[in-house]
């Protein structure tokens, strides 16, 4: 079964963003960057909300267009539509059967981009498997949660961690299942 793995960088008090979506303060140079385009090639799909995708749209991002040339796009949005030729798929509707159905299908793991609220839902709904943190050596004080308004306890296992010389910490862990062992 293919995981959904939630890649993203996060401050050390736990935001993806500021409250406007903006993530001045984040480390966009440096060893982990290279390392995250690279774990980009492992993944042929990815999921993500409305307001994550539309976050793309001020730089460059064509709206119906793949964010990433080579991966599968399925936006979770109620109120997106495109037209004929769209390179992305919006799902409206049955959220979870949905996500299920991509977990159950062939390929490499899917990649969670961004977005707290849908991050939430879905760790609401026991639908990550992965978190992949670039903690930032940063505090924001207040901004968009990596879990959205989500108040679910979630144990988890670590894979393992890497340090960079600009003070980012690469954290990856498993999540343990509820009633697994």
């Amino acid at each position: 079964m293919r995981k959904v793995v939630y890649d993203i960088a996060v401050t050390v008090d736990g935001f993806i963003s500021h409250e406007d979506g903006s993530v001045d303060g984040f480390a966009m140079e440096g060893e982990h960057v290279a390392d995250y385009v690279e774990r980009l090639k492992g993944y042929d799909t990815v999921v993500m909300g409305r307001r994550t995708y539309e976050w793309g749209y001020p730089f460059g991002l064509v709206p119906g267009k793949r964010a990433y040339p080579h991966m599968a796009h399925y936006i979770f949005s109620k109120t997106l539509r495109f037209g004929e030729g769209a390179e992305v798929e919006v799902v409206d509707r049955d959220e979870i059967a949905a996500l299920k159905r991509l977990k159950e299908g062939d390929g490499a793991d899917i990649y969670l981009c961004g977005g707290g609220a849908f991050a939430g839902f879905l760790l609401d709904h026991d639908l990550i498997d992965q978190l992949v943190l670039k903690v930032n050596p940063i505090v924001f004080g207040h901004g968009i949660r990596l879990f959205g308004g989500s108040s679910r306890k979630v144990e988890l296992a670590l894979l393992g961690a890497t340090s960079y010389a600009n003070g980012v910490s690469l954290l990856r862990y498993d999540v343990k299942r509820r009633g697994a062992a």
